[in-house]
């Protein structure tokens, strides 16, 4: 751990940990919860993301506007994301006003009232906010493909939660969920940027006094099942997700992926993209994810194509999978490892980029990784190790998930058959 980066725990559980970033006038300020989708039962599925919203939306001291007036009264910025396996709220703010973002954040957090008609305003957005989902092809084709890839359980279930049990979720399920997830052994506290640790620390034991008492907690694992989803729809493309289980954060794997993903799909040079799109002109969007989790991952190809074209697409792509396991050169790796190498260092000029970093690894790992380990561990990844990664990857189960006028993509069954000859 560097000299710019402290870390303290407080003796309630709470982990507080700040860079310092000379040369920059702002401050990136988050907490990080580590609960999500995945730690929802069935049935408050969404809970999550709706807690997410009320958030913002008054405490004992200020009302919703007030909440947003305060902020943007100094110029700063005031967000929050769920995600399966977390909830961030975050600010960026002048190095002045630190203060005023740590107030706002662990007020929100800590004396949120869910005024009864504020539940109901919110029901109404995040339904609106599901129907727009539901109408998007090319962002809700990944809710169907978790649904597929992790089956009957809390790791394939939608973030934004079905409408019929956003329709019924009551004020009292949002405050339960909260005072058992929500307690300071659950959270990391991030800072970044023109600001002293010591300062944050006393500034976090006053606004975050008053998190709920730690209750035990048990994750579900989360099992990679796959399978394949289709649904036909009056679209003018097809939208496909073609995936395998990948690998988690901790897996020594985990490096020679992400350089499997930034070669076979992660630019205009993958080869993906030049195959599909420059050579054959099959589509016009198509790449390549690796997306781990704690406990397990998924490894995926998106391509959005025509009705006609999607019997030639499905192929070629196949094929592109299939000779990756043995031929990789030295010039492809040694420009995947330049790609992420680069997008790394890019993301550590960003304030809220490092607070997402400090608080993630954290998380997953359970301490700060020096940046020079994790460059030493991307260029120390060989071409054999890319080639086992895809042999790995590509000979587990798939997952299809097609969306649009699919009736001539190749099913489930077919492409197995083909990966295996």
């Amino acid at each position: 751990m560097s000299d710019a980066v402290r870390l303290t725990r407080l003796p309630n559980g709470l982990t507080i940990v700040t860079e310092t970033m000379p040369r920059v006038e702002t401050v990136s300020f988050g907490a990080y919860v580590t609960a999500g989708t995945r730690d929802e039962l069935a049935a408050e599925n969404g809970v999550s993301h709706f807690l997410e919203h009320m958030a913002f939306k008054g405490t004992a001291k200020r009302d919703a506007a007030a909440i947003a007036r305060d902020m943007e009264n100094v110029g700063g910025h005031l967000n929050a994301y769920t995600a399966r396996e977390q909830t961030a709220y975050y600010a960026k703010v002048l190095k002045e006003d630190l203060g005023l973002a740590v107030d706002i954040i662990g007020d929100i957090l800590t004396h949120s009232t869910f005024a009864p008609e504020e539940v109901e305003r919110e029901r109404g957005v995040i339904l609106q906010e599901i129907g727009q989902a539901n109408d998007t092809p090319d962002d809700i084709v990944f809710d169907h493909f978790q649904a597929t890839a992790y089956p009957d359980q809390p790791m394939g279930r939608p973030t934004l939660g079905p409408s019929s049990i956003i329709e019924t979720m009551s004020r009292e399920t949002l405050m339960g969920y909260m005072q058992r997830h929500y307690s300071p052994d659950r959270m990391i506290i991030a800072g970044a940027g023109a600001l002293d640790h010591d300062t944050t620390v006393e500034l976090v034991k006053k606004h975050f006094a008053d998190l709920p008492a730690p209750t035990p907690h048990t994750a579900v694992p989360s099992i990679y099942g796959g399978g394949e989803f289709r649904e036909m729809r009056e679209l003018d493309q097809v939208h496909l997700v073609l995936g395998f289980p990948g690998t988690g954060y901790g897996d020594p794997m985990h490096y020679p992926t992400m350089i499997l993903s930034t070669l076979l799909g992660g630019g205009m040079s993958s080869r993906l993209f030049q195959e599909i799109r420059e050579k054959r002109g099959l589509v016009y969007s198509v790449y390549s994810f690796a997306s781990p989790f704690r406990d397990s991952g998924v490894f995926a190809i998106y391509a959005g194509t025509g009705e006609e074209q999607a019997a030639e697409l499905v192929p070629v792509t196949v094929e592109e999978l299939k000779r990756v396991q043995f031929d990789v050169t030295e010039e492809e790796l040694n420009r995947a490892k330049a790609q992420l190498r680069a997008s790394l260092l890019m993301s550590l000029e960003s304030t809220g980029s490092r607070c997402e970093q400090l608080s993630r690894q954290l998380i997953v790992h359970g301490r700060i990784i020096p940046i020079e380990e994790t460059k030493a561990k991307i260029a120390a990844v060989t071409i054999e190790q890319v080639q086992a990664a895809a042999a790995r990857l590509f000979r587990g189960k798939p997952t299809l998930t097609a969306l649009g006028p699919a009736a001539k993509v190749p099913g489930l069954a077919t492409i197995t058959e083909k990966l295996a000859a």
